[in-house]
């Protein structure tokens, strides 16, 4: 027996099919994202309203991935409660039904190359005509996302014709149907789209290369492997997202456990309701619904335990950021005020290590000693996770300093209180100014402009440069020697700042750098040297007695330097 079948095309199918499915899910998040994300954070007060509004948003974005991966985002924000993200991710369950009500009703119901080629075809026109990231390119994006992914169904509908005109489902060992539900599950696990494998599953319908209910096993094993993503996101996350990652699995696998125990009465419900001889394919989406809204009404009564059983389960573990502040009580100023001291020089080092690995510089040129909030890990935390860690230790900071403003304070208590104050916020400014400028950074360090990436290599020098400037005075013991040598330091970094103006002017006589590249160095050295200067600002407000704060602003014209836009950062 020969069997005509066209792997090829099957595959080529599936492909078109997922990136019609990208296109369509990042067109709708470009064109409506706030939408979506401000329906899921108002209109989820409440276990109806937070079904209801996963369930709508699903269906209008065609992803419960992208719907659940949102829900561990503001979970892990602290701006949605652990019931109140169930309800989104029990929702999401029923929206994403809809992809299957739209493959059965359309996809095999019409001539698709009728209208998938003339969707890509005026999508592409489209294209031509707009810009990103313009309504109207995503628009045509989403035209086109709709005819890749019914021409995709087209492929795979037709790559099995042939082979199921001498294919027998007698021909199939007798694995029984849970071999299905593996098979369901891991294929989704494998793509992380349900939406992929319910159409696999209906084209093998529509073909008659299996039955109703080994189609029904799979796409219960669809539901299962679909929380692969949601896990995924969580790894390594904060305890809220892995409660939202297990709430999704412990959900969709008793559900699917729920629904494959009772599918003969399942399927015989489906049978009572439409003729599956005339449309098994509308019976696979209606069975698809009926059973994620029968695993809605089993738990909707049990939300608030589970939600407190997660909370128990993965507790909340509040990382100690601080090192100097927790001992010590604010009303013991002078001890206080110390250990404020010690805590801004520790935010000093944070802040450093964070523009260090900004620019990808090997910490043991500058660095000696570890983080303190690093200690208990066993690799170090990603760049965005330590930004995240210093602005809740400035947080801890400014609290601490507000608790100590309410003692009565003598004068030279209350300045140098002020001073310590204007350290941090120069501190925080500072890491702000590289962290605007870190993707022109990454720009240069990949450009094939080698005078752009010279210019990156010599960001790298000056910071290291800098920083151990800093090092060097931080050590030094007297304040007189300390004075000097900041002024010194802040020297060289005005003259840096000078020498980088002056060879991007030359490089502009001598046709080195485009114009659009002459903007963006200027203003990414500005911010730079700015960076520096403030460190400078800061660690002088946070070692040097007032004696010599006195000389030093008087020797930068008599103006306190970097006190004007000393403003907090958030």
């Amino acid at each position: 027996m020969s069997f005509d079948f066209d792997l090829w095309k099957l595959l080529a199918g599936l492909g078109l099919f997922l990136f019609g499915m990208h296109l369509i899910e990042d067109s709708l998040k470009a064109l409506s994202g706030r939408t979506f994300r401000r329906m899921i954070r108002t209109y989820t007060n409440g276990k109806l309203r937070s079904i209801g509004s996963g369930a709508l948003v699903t269906a209008l974005l065609q992803s419960s991935s992208a719907v659940s991966l949102m829900v561990l985002a503001f979970v892990g924000a602290g701006v949605m409660n652990m019931q109140n993200a169930i309800g989104v991710i029990m929702g999401s369950n029923i929206g994403t039904t809809l992809t299957a009500w739209i493959i059965a009703g359309i996809g095999f119901k019409l001539k698709i190359e009728a209208f998938a080629l003339p969707f890509i075809g005026l999508g592409a026109i489209g294209l031509v005509f707009s810009k990103p990231p313009s309504k109207l390119f995503m628009v045509t994006r989403l035209v086109i996302g709709f005819g890749f992914l019914f021409l995709g169904l087209e492929f795979m509908k037709s790559s099995v014709e042939s082979f199921t005109r001498t294919f027998s489902l007698e021909q199939l060992p007798a694995y029984g149907l849970w071999f299905y539900l593996l098979i369901g599950t891991f294929i989704t696990a494998l793509m992380q789209a349900s939406a992929a494998t319910i159409a696999i599953v209906l084209t093998a319908m529509n073909s008659g290369m299996i039955t109703f209910e080994v189609g029904a096993a799979m796409v219960i094993g669809a539901n299962i492997g679909t929380t692969i993503t949601v896990l995924l996101g969580a790894i390594g996350g904060v305890p809220a997202k892995k409660r939202v990652s297990v709430s999704h699995l412990v959900f969709n696998v008793i559900t699917g456990a729920v629904a494959f125990a009772g599918l003969p009465v399942l399927v015989r419900w489906i049978a009572f309701l439409m003729d599956l001889n005339t449309s098994p394919l509308l019976g696979l989406a209606l069975f698809h619904s009926t059973f994620n809204i029968l695993g809605v009404v089993l738990f909707y009564p049990f939300l608030g335990l589970f939600s407190r059983l997660l909370m128990d389960l993965f507790p909340e573990r509040k990382i100690k950021l601080t090192v100097y502040l927790d001992q010590t009580p604010p009303e013991i100023t002078d001890a206080a005020i110390a250990a404020l001291r010690k805590e801004i020089g520790h935010l000093l080092q944070a802040c450093q290590r964070y523009n260090i690995r900004l620019l990808r510089i090997d910490e043991k040129l500058v660095l000696n000693t570890d983080l303190p909030f690093e200690a208990y890990r066993r690799k170090k935390i990603g760049i965005d996770e330590l930004y995240e860690n210093i602005k809740l230790l400035h947080a801890e900071i400014i609290t601490f300093y507000a608790k100590v403003q309410l003692q009565k304070l003598n004068k030279t208590e209350a300045t140098d209180l002020e001073r310590l104050l204007y350290a941090s916020r120069n501190m925080m400014n500072a890491i702000k100014n590289l962290k605007g400028v870190r993707h022109n950074m990454d720009e240069f360090d990949g450009s094939d402009n080698d005078f752009l990436n010279g210019q990156y290599k010599l960001f790298r020098n000056r910071l290291v440069e800098a920083y151990h400037d800093t090092s060097r005075i931080l050590a030094m013991g007297d304040g007189e020697v300390q004075c000097h040598n900041l002024l010194d330091a802040f020297k060289r970094i005005e003259e840096a700042d000078d020498r980088f103006i002056k060879s991007t002017l030359r490089a502009v006589a001598n046709h080195q750098i485009q114009e659009m590249d002459i903007a963006s160095l200027l203003m990414v050295n500005r911010l730079f040297a700015q960076s520096c200067r403030m460190q400078i600002y800061a660690i002088k407000d946070m070692i040097l007695p007032q004696e010599q704060v006195d000389l030093f602003d008087r020797t930068l014209d008599g103006r306190p330097p970097g006190r004007e836009n000393t403003t907090v950062p958030v």
